[in-house]
């Protein structure tokens, strides 16, 4: 793979929204919101961490991580996604990059955990596993994972940025 995996900057904002757009068009568990999502995450100030997958200087995928709270009043934890990947370039290994550098990051920025809806055979490779004292209402609850990061334990109801609605 000669995908870079950098920081978004001014400029990259475009290319991320097609991006997103193209890797989410069409997808049966999407609404057809993460371009916007992540616009809003970012007008906002709620785009913590937001990398870009470069070849060529062209981006092909995204990751976003943004603040979550957590009804019990832990601090320090995050949200992956989306993660967006072009449909020409999936299965290249380039989403699995972009997470774990979003991960390397948390972990450089002492966060306490990261918390994700996605599929737990995809996800459980990086470490995120089911925990009943983490939820998150709606989707089946196999399905919402977290990553302890400090190996401090956090329950009660997630609640991610407004941008998410």
């Amino acid at each position: 793979m000669s995908v870079t995996i950098r920081p978004e900057r001014a400029g990259d904002e475009r290319a991320i929204h097609e991006v997103v757009h193209a890797a989410f068009d069409g997808h049966p568990h999407s609404d057809g919101s993460e371009p916007a999502i992540v616009d809003r995450l970012r007008a906002d100030g709620d785009l913590a961490i937001s990398l870009v997958a470069e070849d060529g200087g062209e981006i092909v995928g995204h990751a976003a991580f943004s603040p979550v709270t957590i009804s019990d009043g832990s601090e320090g934890w995050f949200g992956l996604g989306p993660v967006a990947v072009a449909p020409q370039r999936q299965r290249e290994g380039i989403g699995a990059a972009l997470v774990e550098q979003g991960l390397a990051l948390l972990c450089e920025r002492d966060a306490a955990g990261c918390v994700v809806l996605g599929d737990p055979a995809y996800y459980g490779r990086f470490g995120f596993t089911h925990d009943p004292a983490l939820t998150y209402p709606g989707p089946p609850p196999e399905y919402f994972q977290r990553l302890v990061i400090d190996a401090s334990s956090a329950s009660g109801v997630v609640t991610y940025a407004h941008a998410f609605g």
